[in-house]
C-alpha cells in the first residue's frame, strides 16, 4: 500500500479507477505503472536498462523481492542480464522458476527464501540503473497470472528517507 500527497499519484490512482469503472481512460500516465497493460514491458525494460549499463562496463545491480518468480519472459530477461554481468540477487517466498547459478546462465543470479513466524509479502524491486537508482514497490508477483490477468500497480519510491529504510530492509533479507 502507499500513502501518498503525490499529486502525480494521485492522479493516476484516480484513472485506475475510471478505467475500472468504465468511465475513462487517460490519455498518459504519470508514475504508476499498471497490470495486465504494461507492468511486465516496464520490468523487462528496466532487467534490460542493467543488462546494457554491464555490457557498457558500468556497475549493474537488480534486488528483487517477491513471493513467486515464475514469469517465462521476465526470467529469460534475468537470464540474459545475469550472462551480460548484472549482479541480481533475488528473495523470493515461495515458487521460483529461475535456476540460479548456472555456468554461462546464471552464475551471477542468487535467490533467497526467507519463511518463518514473520512472514510478510512485500514486492520490492530495486534497479541500479547506472547510480541513478529506481526503487519500486508493487503489489504484483513475477508472474503470468499477475502481469496478465489481473489489476496490479507498481510504483516508484521517490522520498529519500523511505527510500533508505527500504533499503535497509532488502540489506538485512539479504
Amino acid at each position: 500500500g502507499i500513502m501518498t500527497c503525490d499529486a502525480a499519484i494521485g492522479s493516476d490512482a484516480s484513472a485506475v479507477f475510471n478505467m475500472l469503472s468504465g468511465y475513462s481512460e487517460p490519455p498518459s500516465w504519470n508514475k504508476l505503472v499498471l497490470a495486465p497493460l504494461w507492468l511486465r514491458k516496464k520490468l523487462i525494460s528496466l532487467i534490460e536498462n542493467e543488462k546494457n549499463n554491464a555490457l557498457a562496463g558500468k556497475e549493474a545491480r537488480i534486488i528483487a523481492k517477491m513471493n513467486s518468480l515464475v514469469d517465462p519472459q521476465v526470467i529469460a530477461a534475468l537470464y540474459e542480464a545475469s550472462k551480460a554481468g548484472v549482479k541480481i540477487d533475488l528473495i523470493v517466498r515461495g515458487i521460483c522458476c529461475l535456476k540460479a547459478g548456472l555456468k554461462d546462465l546464471s552464475e551471477n543470479i542468487h535467490v533467497r527464501s526467507i519463511i518463518g513466524r514473520f512472514l510478510e509479502h512485500s514486492r520490492i524491486f530495486y534497479f541500479y540503473n547506472d547510480r541513478r537508482e529506481n526503487l519500486y514497490l508493487s503489489s504484483a508477483d513475477w508472474m503470468p497470472r499477475n502481469l496478465d490477468r489481473r489489476i496490479e500497480i507498481m510504483f516508484p519510491i521517490d522520498d529519500a528517507e523511505i527510500r533508505s529504510k527500504i533499503m535497509d530492509i532488502l540489506e538485512v533479507q539479504l
